[in-house]
């Protein structure tokens, strides 16, 4: 491989699992993010109140493994999401384990959010197209099992 050939790198852009994957990650979120802002949260906190709430008295640790994130960063964005009164942690059975549960704060703040992020997952789906949104959701779970 040349790197000084243009064309190759050109073909590297168009079929980089990384570069697509993120680059289409950072799109979508941008338009959660743009449908959330009446709640006044963010796509990535949207995240973590849902599975913090599907999963009542998560262990942080677990919750970083849901959420495909690293700890240290969930731990600051859960310490902010406490701040505002949507979670709470609590001590697990271990000093070192931290439980995170929604309060009924966080819950109400996402019954505001919920036509919100309806109305922003319609219009991916819609974008893609359904049956090529199933396809894709699909890959995305076989890939994240794989991994």
């Amino acid at each position: 491989m040349d790197l000084r050939d243009k064309r190759l790198r050109r073909e590297m852009g168009k079929s980089c699992a990384c570069f697509n994957l993120r680059r289409a990650a950072r799109l979508v979120t941008q338009r959660f993010d743009r449908a959330f802002r009446d709640a006044g949260i963010t796509a990535n906190q949207f995240s973590v109140l849902m599975a913090t709430y599907n999963q009542e008295g998560i262990l942080l640790t677990k919750l970083a493994k849901t959420l495909g994130t690293e700890r240290t960063t969930l731990s600051r964005n859960v310490a902010l999401l406490e701040r505002l009164g949507m979670v709470s942690i609590a001590m697990g059975g271990d000093r070192r384990e931290r439980r995170i549960t929604i309060t009924k704060q966080g819950i109400t703040l996402l019954e505001k959010a919920l036509p919100l992020w309806q109305k922003a997952q319609n219009e991916v789906v819609e974008a893609l197209g359904q049956k090529e949104w199933e396809g894709l959701l699909s890959g995305l779970h076989k890939v994240a099992r794989g991994l």
